[in-house]
C-alpha cells in the first residue's frame, strides 16, 4: 500500500485534517463525522475545531518522521525519491480507518482481532497500528490483538523487526503459533501458518497483493469441450519449457470451471477459493469483515499470467524460480465461493475507492496549503498516478466480504435513516 496517496479524509481527530481556510467545508466533514461516530465526544471536537476564530491544524510531520524512522530501520536507507514520496504522499490512515470504522459499524465489539494475510514486511499492519494508538479514545479498552498469517520464517523474522523491534519469542515444536510478542505500540502479536489457528471471534482481515500470488489453473475452450493448459518440455529446445493444451479432461478441467462459463479462456484459483471460503465462514458465524485489495477483474479477463523480474515483465516460462509469477484476482470467482451467508462489496476500482474517501476535497486542502510550485506539481502528479484509469486508477481493485447482517442491523437499528455506508464502497455525503 505504499504507494497510495494519503489524500483522503484524515478520521477523528487525530487523523483528519481540516481546512482552516473554509470553515463551512470543515463543518460539513464533522457533521458527516459525527454521523458516524456519535458516541465519541462531539463536543470536544466540535468546540476544538469549530471556534470562532479558526480551525487548529494538526501537526502530522511527528508521526510520518517517526513512520520513516521505523521503516529505514526494518529495510534500510530509502532513496531521496522514496523520501519525498512518503513525506507527500503517506497513507497512514486509509486501511486503518477502515478497520476501526467497520469494528465500529458492527456494534464495537470488545474483541477486535485484527488479521493480515501475506504481510510482507509487515509496513501495512504497521501503518495501522499507528492508527489504532491515535484511535485509543474511539477503541478504549477494547482487547486488541493482530494476528499475522506467514508461511515464510524468513519474512516472519522481518515483519517481527518492523512491528515489534524483534521483541518475540519462537515457539517450540510444530505449534500453532511459531511466534509471539508485543508490538511497538503494546498489542500483543501472533504468527500462524495457517487461517484456522486464529482463534475464533470477531476479526478483520486484511490481504493486500495476496491472492495475485497464489496459483492459478488455466483453461482453454476448444471444440471438445473444456481443457487444461499444461506447461510441456518444447520438443524443439529441449533445455525450454512451452505451454500446451491437454488431449483430454483432466480433473480440474471437469470440477472447476462454472456452468455459466462463457470466455475462452479462464484463469482459476481453487486455493486463493478455498481461503475466501474460509475467511466467510469465520465472518458469518463469529463476525468482522475482509477487506481484499489486489490486482484483478470481475469475471471479464482471460489471460493474465505473467512474470516480472527486476520489475520488467519478464516471460513466465524463461528461468523458472527466478521472477515473480502473479495472475489477476477473479473476483467474480472468489464472490461465488463466499455462499451466501455473507455479503460482498465490490471489486471497485482503486479510483473510485479513493474518490468515495474523499481525495479530491483533501488534494484540493493540500494544494491551498502548499505555496511551493514544484510540491503542488508533485501532488497534482501522485493524484494523477493514483486516479488516472490508464496508470493505477484501474488497476488495483477493491473487493469486501462482510457479516449478512451488517447493513440490515443498522437500519434496523435506526429507523428513516440509511445505512451507515462501509467506508470507500459509498460516497461520503458531506455536502
Amino acid at each position: 500500500m505504499a504507494v497510495m496517496l494519503n489524500l483522503c479524509l484524515r478520521f477523528a481527530n487525530q487523523i483528519y485534517d481540516f481546512d482552516a481556510s473554509n470553515k463551512a467545508s470543515s463543518m460539513r466533514t464533522l457533521l458527516w463525522l459525527k454521523r458516524l461516530m456519535p458516541e465519541v465526544r462531539w463536543t470536544m471536537w466540535q468546540n476544538r475545531f469549530c471556534s470562532d476564530s479558526s480551525i487548529q491544524r494538526l501537526e502530522s510531520n511527528s508521526s510520518i518522521r517517526k513512520h520513516l524512522i521505523s521503516k529505514i530501520t526494518a529495510t534500510g536507507p530509502i532513496s531521496v525519491a522514496e523520501y519525498m514520496r512518503e513525506a507527500l504522499t503517506n497513507p497512514v490512515a486509509l486501511l486503518g480507518v477502515w478497520c476501526v470504522s467497520e469494528w465500529m459499524a458492527a456494534g464495537k465489539s470488545n474483541m477486535f482481532q485484527l488479521v493480515e494475510l501475506g504481510p510482507g514486511r509487515g509496513s501495512l499492519a504497521s501503518d495501522i497500528l499507528r492508527v489504532f494508538s491515535q484511535l485509543k479514545t474511539v477503541l478504549g479498552e477494547t482487547d486488541i490483538s493482530v494476528h499475522l498469517v506467514e508461511v515464510s520464517p524468513k519474512l516472519s523474522q522481518f515483519q517481527a523487526e518492523c512491528l515489534t523491534g524483534d521483541n518475540t519469542q519462537p515457539s517450540d515444536g510444530d505449534q500453532p503459533v511459531y511466534r509471539s510478542g508485543t508490538t511497538r505500540t503494546g498489542l500483543p502479536i501472533y504468527w500462524y501458518r495457517r487461517i484456522e489457528d486464529i482463534p475464533r471471534g470477531f476479526s478483520v482481515f486484511l490481504a493486500h497483493e495476496f491472492f495475485d500470488a497464489i496459483p492459478i489453473h488455466k483453461f482453454q475452450r476448444t471444440e471438445k469441450g473444456w481443457r487444461e493448459v499444461m506447461v510441456d518440455i518444447d520438443p524443439e529446445s529441449p533445455d525450454k519449457l512451452r505451454f500446451v493444451v491437454s488431449h483430454s479432461p483432466t480433473l480440474a478441467s471437469s470440477i472447476l470451471i462454472q456452468k455459466d462459463e462463457n470466455r475462452q479462456h479462464v484463469e482459476v484459483c481453487p486455493e486463493g477459493g478455498v481461503i475466501v471460503q474460509k475467511l466467510a465462514n469465520r465472518i458469518a458465524e463469529d463476525g468482522g469483515a475482509a477487506l481484499i485489495v489486489d490486482y484483478g477483474h470481475d469475471g471479464t479477463k482471460t489471460d493474465t499470467f505473467r512474470g516480472f523480474k527486476g520489475h520488467q515483465l519478464h516471460n513466465v516460462l524463461d528461468a523458472p524460480g527466478m521472477a515473480d509469477l502473479t495472475a489477476d484476482v477473479d473476483f467474480s470467482y472468489l464472490r461465488k465461493m463466499t455462499g451466501t451467508e455473507v455479503t460482498c462489496l465490490g471489486p471497485i476500482t482503486q479510483r473510485s475507492f479513493l474518490k468515495n474517501m474523499g481525495i479530491d476535497s483533501r488534494l484540493q486542502v493540500l494544494l491551498r496549503n502548499c505555496p511551493d510550485p514544484s510540491t503542488r506539481a508533485q501532488l497534482v502528479h501522485s493524484y494523477d498516478m493514483l486516479i488516472n484509469p490508464d496508470k493505477m486508477g484501474h488497476r488495483f481493485q477493491f473487493f469486501s466480504v462482510l457479516n449478512r447482517g451488517r447493513l440490515a442491523q443498522y437500519r434496523g437499528m435506526q429507523k428513516n435513516t440509511a445505512p451507515l455506508p462501509v467506508a470507500g464502497f459509498a460516497e461520503l455525503d458531506i455536502q
